[in-house]
């Protein structure tokens, strides 16, 4: 079923039922009431992740008060998205759209990676879950990707479970077409690793093509920079081994 994009969505951290009330912080309520102007008797789509995607109304019990009620199912919730996003992070403004990216291109986990020649940080977790729900309020997606602390590289591949391929953009890689090599993939669990925007050290990079689990791509024969190739290389993906088959 197609997503509503004309009625407001709003995501929930509640249990979703015919007729089990809400009430929505301070900060939906603001946004609702007094920036949307909506008022008593008003509906949204409302999500949790875990529920599907329910029409509530709004129901103004006090005067600073907000509660949404739920009145009927309109999507159910579809099976979770198992693609995981490694990725070096960017500069804020540019983290902000490759996280908003990765959500709308299907990752079910997000993993920020810290390599050689990372320029970016993470300055806060509780940001990077908010612009996954902001972006699925945006989109129309109802699950929910886990967001992961930061990892080191290196500690990342040594606990790595060895039955998830590791795809990464290897921009040494002397080939152009990314088809091909991920045909023979035969895993079915993946994960997406896009480096920082000064590219993987060659340490990493021998480090990474020495390992069993790992695969290299090219990701044609253009230079993208970071957030351009992580929507290239979720879109490949998707289209040749994940969801969009």
């Amino acid at each position: 079923m197609r997503a509503n994009f004309r009625m407001q969505r709003l995501f929930v951290d509640a249990p979703l039922a015919e007729g089990n009330a809400l009430a929505v912080d301070k900060d939906q309520f603001n946004y609702l009431v007094n920036v949307l102007r909506y008022e008593e008797g008003s509906e949204v789509l409302a999500f949790n992740g875990r529920d599907g995607e329910w029409r509530a109304t709004l129901s103004l019990p006090a005067k600073k008060r907000l509660v949404l009620i739920p009145v009927e199912q309109t999507r159910p919730q579809p099976a979770p998205c198992d693609l995981h996003y490694l990725f070096a992070p960017l500069k804020v403004g540019r983290l902000d759209y490759l996280v908003q990216k990765a959500v709308e291109m299907g990752a079910g986990l997000l993993q920020p990676v810290m390599t050689q020649h990372v320029q970016g940080k993470i300055t806060s977790i509780d940001r990077l879950k908010a612009n996954v729900i902001e972006a699925a309020e945006q989109c129309g997606v109802l699950g929910i990707p886990a967001v992961e602390a930061p990892k080191r590289l290196g500690d990342l591949l040594d606990s790595w479970p060895s039955e998830r391929r590791i795809i990464f953009c290897d921009e040494g890689d002397a080939g152009q077409n990314p088809l091909p090599v991920l045909a023979q993939i035969k895993e079915r669990k993946h994960a997406l690793l896009i480096g920082p925007e000064g590219g993987f050290s060659e340490e990493e990079r021998a480090r990474l093509r020495s390992l069993d689990f790992v695969t290299a791509i090219p990701l044609g024969p253009r230079i993208l920079r970071a957030d351009t190739a992580a929507v290239a290389a979720l879109a490949v993906i998707q289209a040749a081994i994940g969801d969009w088959r």
